[in-house]
């Protein structure tokens, strides 16, 4: 993707005055950086004023400056290593209130998603979730944890869910390969993309199960393959991605699926809540004063 911005740059490259060239050089060689930086901040850094790069955006055919950091930014997201995610992090984040910067983006990645998601097919999903014989949840690596949390949450719901161990690339196939067009298959992936998830709902899409994506846009490698497109905003911290617009759609999706099935969820937890008692499995007010 790299290559195309650099070719859409290359393309007017020659009708762009000394100072738009010297913004178009510098995004080319410090992609990276750039695609997190304001328009004032870039600026800065390159020796030209804001208001230059604004006009540079849409001198290079964009709609404004907004547009190129949003085409920046999925250029390079699913492609940094580790490495380079903590010097993007070191401009992104700069100042000492840290803990402000980080609390104010996941509070604007939430907004977003709610705002953006697509609520047909979030009907969909929660109507597929409900008339599933079988649940299949997939997330790896960094996804494992949200996918682990859905797991958790959904075996109240429904008797046959199956929580896909990736450790092993031949072992996840051999955990579904049953999985039929009576089933689903809830994928959870964040850049960086694993190609076992992408190996594994190929599998799923050709056995006829209904997949349900959860991802970060329709540029995804995992979009393709659904059936049900859920995309939830994310972001990188540091090293780390930012999960929890997708642990929000998670949430959602567990709580729609109860309230349709909520004499059963009732059932379950009522005979839960004796056994629970019965074993001690939570502590009591009592037992903590003893």
């Amino acid at each position: 993707m790299a290559e195309n911005f650099q070719t859409r740059i290359e393309a007017v490259y020659g009708t762009l005055s000394k100072v738009h060239k010297k913004i178009a050089d510098y995004i080319i060689n410090h992609y990276q950086k750039a695609s997190f930086m304001t328009a004032a901040k870039l600026g800065e850094t390159v020796g030209v004023s804001e208001s230059t790069v604004v006009r540079f955006a849409t001198n290079v055919g964009f709609d404004g400056y907004p547009e190129l950091q949003k085409y920046l930014q999925e250029m390079v997201k699913s492609h940094l290593t580790s490495v380079q995610r903590m010097e993007v992090a070191a401009t992104r984040y700069e100042g000492s209130d840290f803990v402000d910067k980080v609390f104010v983006s996941d509070a604007e990645l939430i907004k977003a998603t709610r705002e953006s998601i697509s609520r047909e097919a979030f009907e969909g999903s929660v109507e597929a979730i409900n008339n599933a014989k079988k649940i299949y949840i997939l997330g790896v690596r960094s996804s494992a944890a949200i996918a682990s949390f859905a797991a958790f949450y959904f075996r109240f719901l429904n008797d046959n869910v199956v929580l896909i161990d990736t450790s092993s690339s031949s072992e996840l196939f051999e955990q579904m390969f049953r999985i039929s067009s009576d089933d689903v298959c809830i994928a959870i992936s964040f850049p960086r993309y694993s190609n076992q998830t992408i190996n594994a709902l190929s599998f799923a899409q050709s056995r006829g199960a209904t997949i349900i994506s959860v991802t970060d846009g329709e540029s995804s490698p995992i979009a393709p393959f659904a059936t049900h497109l859920l995309v939830a905003k994310s972001s990188m911290v540091s090293f780390v991605d930012s999960l929890v617009a997708p642990l929000s759609v998670i949430n959602a999706l567990i709580a729609a699926c109860a309230k349709e099935k909520k004499d059963l969820v009732y059932d379950n937890l009522r005979m839960l809540e004796d056994i629970w008692d019965e074993y001690r499995v939570y502590s009591t007010d009592r037992e903590e004063k003893q």
